[in-house]
């Protein structure tokens, strides 16, 4: 059930991006997802304007039991990616990628937020966030580990292109894509990466700096 969840997961992946690439040209990454076009008449003239998919609002419980908003978060460019804590598979050479990444960066700290939302939210409670994340002597303070709702958690997985479900097939009784999203500052996704893969990962942080410098105007000490 995981492969195929990847597998198809990826094919999406791959013709949101082609499509996306043709519809966002002078842009220093595509915004990725579908779009609708909405029509209006100004002044007597029709009019189009583009919508671009967007990550939805939401809310979790963090590690230290704090509810954080998306809203709270606005104006940072975020890194995001879904597990959970049992996860005896892809998940700790993710966490592990994820916190490269994250001291990497850490040039940019104040202009990124890290996200690990749980797809396990009956065993992640917010102590065994913390437990976790001391596991992996995590101790930087723009990394939320969300905990909330399963149902919805699977359903906002798909919305930064990832993949979540139960599976009683697979170890750990969940299975998942591995993918690290780029969200920009506007909530549209930018770039989806394959957190278990360390080239990918370099890539990740090349497209982050880059979508920070040209777009932004903020540029790093690296």
């Amino acid at each position: 059930m995981l492969k195929t969840l990847k597998r198809s997961n990826l094919l999406i992946f791959i013709g949101f991006v082609l499509f996306s690439c043709s519809e966002n040209k002078g842009r220093v990454l595509p915004i990725l997802g579908e779009r609708d076009v909405m029509y209006s008449m100004v002044n007597g003239k029709e009019v189009s304007d583009t919508i671009y998919h967007k990550v939805p609002a939401f809310h979790y419980l963090n590690q230290d039991s704090v509810m954080i908003t998306s809203e709270s978060m606005k104006g940072k460019v975020w890194i995001a990616d879904f597990f959970f804590s049992h996860c005896p598979t892809i998940c700790p050479p993710m966490t592990s990628e994820m916190k490269r990444l994250n001291l990497e960066t850490q040039d940019l700290a104040e202009y990124i937020q890290f996200l690990s939302f749980s797809i396990d939210p009956e065993r992640d409670t917010p102590t065994r966030l913390r437990a976790y994340r001391s596991i992996y002597d995590i101790a930087v303070s723009n990394w939320h580990f969300f905990t909330g709702d399963e149902a919805e958690t699977h359903l906002l997985a798909k919305s930064f292109f990832n993949g979540a479900e139960r599976d009683a097939e697979a170890e750990g009784g969940f299975g998942h894509t591995d993918y690290f999203a780029i969200v920009d500052k506007e909530g549209y996704v930018r770039g989806i990466y394959q957190g278990t893969n360390k080239e990918q990962v370099d890539l990740l942080q090349a497209d982050l700096r880059k979508l920070l410098t040209i777009e932004y105007g903020i540029i790093g000490s690296k």
